[in-house]
């Protein structure tokens, strides 16, 4: 049992990053394990210091084929945070001017390149590599031994486990990630905002979710105070679970291969790596 613990760990917060809602709502089209299955770690989560810097590999401007960084210490949030539940319209002009340049950053990145950190509710970390192309497409190769990889196709979303063999399938739209993937958006007319903060490192903000049989679920958004660009996300599953993705390298020069972002769906069992 303890050998299937990291696989377990992997794909709850594989569930969480996707979206709580579709784990417990979306019933997938081609799954041998479906995600509903997928287990919710017991320890609550832990009472971390909310970090107020940014690590080294979070700094300086986007790469495009410079020396790669160093991986980053994903700023996790404080887990007794109380998020208060705001209107747009009781924001401030500052908080308005702060939402309107990330939502311009997010709709002029089209194809994207890079490494990414992610951190697990259990505080387990793993990293792998990305690619975005909007809009809708996306690709996470986790590194060995997660044997895990998340597609999106433009409207639909696969993550698939090379070692359980499975492949389970969700609407795009039900995910977080079609805010990130959007290729125009306005997170003040198009989301539910409900925080906008800013300091000297990032500006953040936190969209919530409400779905009726599952509960409420939120994504927070950050990106450089000072250059702008994105750093990481957390989504807060309605259970208070948090999944925090660092990216860093990030490259907007490099032409993604199509073929990355290509689902089989045909194919019910999936090819062990070798070794």
């Amino acid at each position: 049992m303890a050998e299937l613990f990291p696989i377990r760990a992997a794909r709850t917060a594989l569930a969480l990053l996707i979206a709580a809602s579709a784990a417990g709502m979306a019933t997938p089209s081609v799954a041998q394990t479906v995600a509903q299955t997928v287990p919710i770690p017991k320890p609550a989560p832990k009472g971390r210091d909310t970090q107020t810097s940014a690590s080294d590999g979070q700094k300086g401007p986007m790469t495009t084929g410079a020396t790669p960084a160093s991986p980053p210490n994903p700023v996790i949030p404080d887990p007794r945070r109380n998020v208060p539940a705001s209107l747009f319209a009781s924001f401030d002009d500052k908080q308005k001017a702060q939402a309107a340049k990330v939502s311009n950053y997010l709709s002029s990145l089209q194809t994207v390149s890079g490494n990414f950190v992610q951190v697990g509710p259990d505080g387990s970390k793993t990293r792998g590599d990305f690619y975005i192309q909007k809009p809708g497409k996306v690709r996470f190769e986790y590194e060995p031994p997660s044997p895990i990889a998340i597609i999106a196709d433009g409207s639909m979303l696969a993550v698939r486990d090379r070692k359980l063999e499975t492949q389970d399938i969700y609407p795009l739209s039900q995910t977080p990630l079609r805010y990130l993937l959007s290729d125009r958006i306005d997170l003040l007319k198009d989301t539910n905002v409900v925080s906008v903060t800013a300091d000297d490192v990032f500006i953040s903000v936190t969209i919530e979710e409400k779905q009726l049989l599952i509960g409420t679920s939120r994504l927070m958004l950050m990106v450089g105070a000072k250059d702008g660009q994105l750093k990481q996300w957390t989504v807060t599953d309605p259970q208070g679970y948090d999944t925090t993705v660092a990216v860093y390298n990030l490259d907007t020069s490099k032409k993604v291969d199509p073929g990355l972002f290509k689902i089989d769906f045909t194919d019910h069992s999936i090819s062990r790596s070798p070794g």
